[in-house]
């Protein structure tokens, strides 16, 4: 039998908030003692994978930082393809700029290549105004997420799709999004634990993120109801999950394993 690999959306899959869902830390461990290739995926760029992998740890969910693709990650891997060792303008938190300074960029206002854009506790209007002014000279703009708003303890909050459409009508310019549902993330995701979409199941709790990007990226997906899609709005898209579960207790790696070509 052909052994699946997984990638794995964190919010809505694996936890709410700061509380584990039942289930995520008995389907990590089944994945780890099968010695599966997985990736837990999240749009959130505001951490690190060493912050993320430490919040899941708390939980007794057990998943290394090697183990954690964001779209931090993603639009880092992105910028080193497309143009190594490069110069950004980077307004974010610690996730992203420390993704953009492993990858040998310098972060700086002077001229960059790139105007990059994250998610931060708190926006600044001069910041603002320099990434409209430096991209209306040029620069290229990229964003990590196109997510409108996310959670907070008081509710919700504006996040990096809220602040690249202010940036975007001041600007002229709309941003090029790296996370889901952008394919890119999902082929940069496969990349990095060397799977083939053939052979990889995404799971997630949206539709319009993460089954659209394991749909576009030509994988199975498993839509789980734990989260913010439930099974009456399925119907409202024009695509399908290839499987639906009411969380992730119900899903069971083994069951999606297929019988090896000949």
């Amino acid at each position: 039998m052909m052994k699946k690999s997984f990638l794995i959306d964190m919010d809505g899959v694996l936890v709410h908030g700061k509380k584990p869902i039942e289930g995520a830390n008995k389907f990590i461990q089944a994945l780890k003692d099968q010695k599966r290739k997985f990736l837990v995926l999240t749009n959130n760029p505001l951490y690190t994978r060493r912050d993320l992998a430490h919040r899941l740890q708390g939980m007794d969910i057990p998943v290394s930082e090697e183990q954690i693709y964001t779209s931090a990650n993603a639009t880092a891997a992105f910028l080193d393809w497309q143009k190594p060792k490069g110069t950004a303008f980077v307004i974010g938190e610690l996730g992203l700029s420390e993704a953009i300074h492993a990858i040998g960029y310098i972060q700086t206002s002077e001229k960059p290549d790139y105007v990059v854009l994250g998610e931060t506790f708190s926006y600044n209007m001069q910041q603002i105004t320099t990434a409209v002014r430096l991209i209306k000279s040029g620069a290229r703009f990229i964003a990590t997420n196109p997510d409108p708003t996310g959670p907070s303890e008081s509710g919700v909050v504006p996040a990096g799709g809220a602040m690249a459409a202010l940036i975007e009508k001041a600007s002229g310019v709309a941003p090029l999004f790296i996370g889901k549902p952008n394919a890119v993330m999902m082929r940069l995701a496969l990349n990095d634990i060397d799977a083939h979409s053939e052979e990889t199941i995404m799971i997630g709790d949206r539709m319009d993120t993460d089954i659209l990007a394991g749909t576009l990226s030509g994988m199975e997906t498993i839509l789980v109801l734990s989260g913010v899609t439930d099974q009456t709005m399925i119907e409202r898209f024009p695509y399908r999950p290839t499987y639906v579960r009411e969380s992730i207790a119900q899903v069971k790696p083994e069951d999606f394993d297929t019988r090896a070509k000949a």
